[in-house]
């Protein structure tokens, strides 16, 4: 059984990326991490460190009491950074991002991240279908799945897709500037496991995708 992990440790956990659950903290706490079970550090450059699916659950739970007051932290243990990856839904109210080249690195990351924590959650290891994770988060897993394969996300600089929440379980839908666009990003969509449908809205006669997670 894992043991609770330190107070240094429990804070690089809790402030891992809330999608991709990528951590950010000294090597020596990340070593750490993964010696327990609780990260595992990615194999490909940049060779970011984030949580296993037992990572995953401490972070869920609420940490323990301790029966005996904690010992002083380590002043050479400074506290990870807050800065964590957000999916981009689209939105005329959306900024666009301050670096191009810094989103692009930080979104091939998190996608990165997220095909590993499907191969570890699956029982086949298989990447090729969204995992619990993504069953839980439909609108950001369904727009990393668009951002991370080139799409642009609508803002206030400019057109692209709308991912929104819809009343049907397990089911988002994605908005696209024009039919060539909501095709693109259809194929998208299922070449990353997603079953999408091109719908019609009966009021405004817009075109939409109806994207739900493939299961098999």
């Amino acid at each position: 059984m894992t043991r609770e992990p330190t107070a240094a440790q429990r804070r690089v956990i809790d402030a891992a990326d809330p999608v991709t659950g990528r951590l950010r903290g000294t090597e020596a706490q990340l070593t750490a991490l993964v010696r327990r079970g609780l990260a595992f550090r990615h194999p490909r450059p940049p060779h970011d460190h984030f949580l296993t699916p037992a990572g995953q659950r401490v972070r869920e739970a609420p940490p323990e009491t301790p029966a005996e007051p904690a010992p002083p932290e380590s002043p050479a243990e400074p506290a990870p950074s807050t800065e964590v990856f957000a999916a981009r839904l689209g939105g005329a109210e959306e900024a666009a991002p301050a670096s191009a080249a810094g989103r692009l690195r930080e979104v091939r990351s998190a996608w990165q991240g997220l095909l590993e924590l499907r191969r570890m959650t699956s029982p086949d290891g298989s990447v090729d279908r969204p995992c619990a994770w993504e069953r839980g988060h439909l609108e950001r897993a369904a727009a990393l799945a668009l951002e991370a394969a080139g799409h642009r996300p609508e803002s206030a600089s400019g057109a692209g897709y709308r991912v929104r929440a819809t009343p049907q379980p397990e089911a988002v839908a994605v908005y696209a500037p024009d039919a060539a666009a909501l095709a693109a990003c259809a194929a998208t969509l299922e070449r990353a496991g997603w079953q999408p449908g091109e719908y019609t809205e009966p009021r405004t006669r817009t075109r939409y995708l109806l994207a739900s997670p493939r299961r098999a």
